[in-house]
């Protein structure tokens, strides 16, 4: 994450994808973020959340909200020209609307991906048209930073589901529990602390105590623990027999 952000030259995009990366903010309801939502007072964002119409908010962390009022501060009469919408569209820009368009930012976040290093493809899209061609699918994409912000929330709370359910603004905690990413080793390390590292070793010294009653029993010097194999049944045979 740190090489994605050091890789963006632009404040406006660092500023949409700090709010994904940090609040989990869905691509379209990052980019009609309105100063109207923001609270100045209590740092609390109101939003309309995309996918349940309903109205959600969400404290907006120092650091963030210090970049948002920085940001404001310098494009003042950007902001002001576009109604009051954060994200501004460029000068340029042939969109009926005043704020910035979601496949826009798309194009810039691939565009960032690529120069960090990061742009990984998995697979290619089977397309059910065909007058639509196949394209690459990019395991990275913005829907990847509210992913990212959900099992960092999640891990931060220790799992609570209820918190993270109303972080994510999901209704269904089944649909959060799909955003929190664990990987293999996060979950083995987690199955060592839950039986204890005490137990595991206590397992460890009595199976070697094991093996050295055999080695003494069989009378073979050369018999080695790692060259006596347990049987089926619980004891030891020598490999010399």
């Amino acid at each position: 994450m740190q090489a994605f952000f050091r890789a963006i030259d632009d404040d406006k995009f660092h500023l949409i994808f700090s709010y994904q990366a940090q609040l989990g903010l869905r691509i379209g309801e990052v980019c009609k973020l309105h100063l109207s939502g923001i609270n100045f007072q209590t740092r609390e964002l109101t939003l309309k959340t995309e996918k349940a119409k309903v109205v959600d908010s969400l404290i907006i962390p120092m650091p963030l909200f210090t970049e948002t009022v920085n940001f404001i501060r310098l494009h003042e009469s950007q902001i002001e020209q576009a109604g009051g919408y954060l994200f501004f569209k460029d000068s340029n820009s042939i969109r009926k609307e005043r704020f910035i368009g979601p496949n826009y930012v798309r194009g810039m976040f691939r565009r960032y991906v690529v120069k960090a290093g990061l742009d990984f493809t998995y697979d290619i899209s089977d397309e059910s048209s065909p007058d639509r061609a196949t394209r690459s699918l990019h395991r990275l994409t913005t829907h990847s930073l509210r992913h990212y912000a959900i099992t960092r929330f999640a891990k931060q709370t220790n799992g609570n589901l209820v918190l993270t359910c109303r972080f994510a603004r999901h209704s269904d905690p089944s649909t959060a529990m799909t955003y929190i990413n664990t990987d293999r080793q996060e979950l083995y390390d987690q199955i060592g602390g839950t039986f204890g590292v005490s137990q595991a070793l206590g397992i460890r010294v009595n199976c070697r105590h094991i093996i050295q009653q055999h080695i003494e029993r069989c009378g073979h010097k050369n018999c080695a623990p790692e060259r006596a194999t347990p049987a089926v049944h619980g004891r030891f045979s020598c490999v010399y027999q």
